[in-house]
């Protein structure tokens, strides 16, 4: 799913230096990018999205080499084969939870909104405790709700690959605990690999591999 050899990235104007000798994801595999703030843990998440380019070294993700791609075709190639979740959660106040899962096909002209996806998005809020839900705007949901329809909209795509950033960032451990299980649950229900983002030492048990993402300087 993600192969990466002799892999470097540099910010401009910056003394920040991503060094991945060699990496590899195995496909239907749960990986932790774990490390402290400022680590390079999400600028790994962006090169493996093709936002940022690596510099040097190759990487191959879902079978793309990154680099031999322009902007344009990372951008499309981006949104038929992931699905991303944030920490925040981002929901659009004025639409339904299922309008609210179905968004990226509004944003995309990729995507085709058709019966089909209709049908999945109300079909993920079912597998997440939503069924009932599905007409409400996001101020009558609870937060945790709010994050499981934020959940449904990274997989409504049908990704092969779900990248989460800090997704329980600032949770209590129960309210974490509960993230996680959604998000492994679905993983599992439709084989996708997941890469997340995590500072959090009581996560890294629940993956099968662990990745400490170091900051290197010259």
């Amino acid at each position: 799913m993600i192969e990466a050899r002799g892999l470097e990235f540099r910010y401009p104007d910056s003394d920040f230096r991503l060094s991945l000798p060699e990496w590899s994801v195995p496909r239907g595999g749960r990986v932790a990018l774990h490390g402290p703030s400022g680590c390079g843990k999400s600028t790994l998440l962006n090169l493996v999205a093709g936002v940022l380019v690596p510099q040097s070294g190759s990487l191959s993700v879902v079978g793309q080499d990154i680099a031999a791609m322009d902007e344009a075709a990372r951008r499309a190639w981006r949104i038929t084969k992931m699905g991303f979740i944030f920490q925040d959660f981002p929901l659009v106040e004025y639409l339904s939870a299922v309008e609210n899962v179905l968004l990226p096909y509004r944003l995309n002209p990729a995507l085709r909104l058709d019966a089909d996806a209709r049908k999945r998005a109300v079909e993920l809020l079912d597998l997440l405790g939503l069924a009932d839900k599905g007409a409400r705007r996001p101020q009558a949901l609870s937060q945790g709700e709010r994050q499981r329809v934020a959940i449904a909209r990274a997989l409504v795509t049908q990704p092969e690959l779900l990248l989460a950033d800090e997704p329980a960032a600032g949770l209590d451990r129960a309210r974490t605990a509960a993230v996680m299980d959604h998000i492994e649950s679905l993983c599992s229900e439709f084989g996708l690999t997941l890469l997340l983002v995590t500072h959090d030492e009581s996560l890294v048990d629940r993956f099968d591999h662990v990745l400490e993402v170091g900051e290197h300087t010259p």
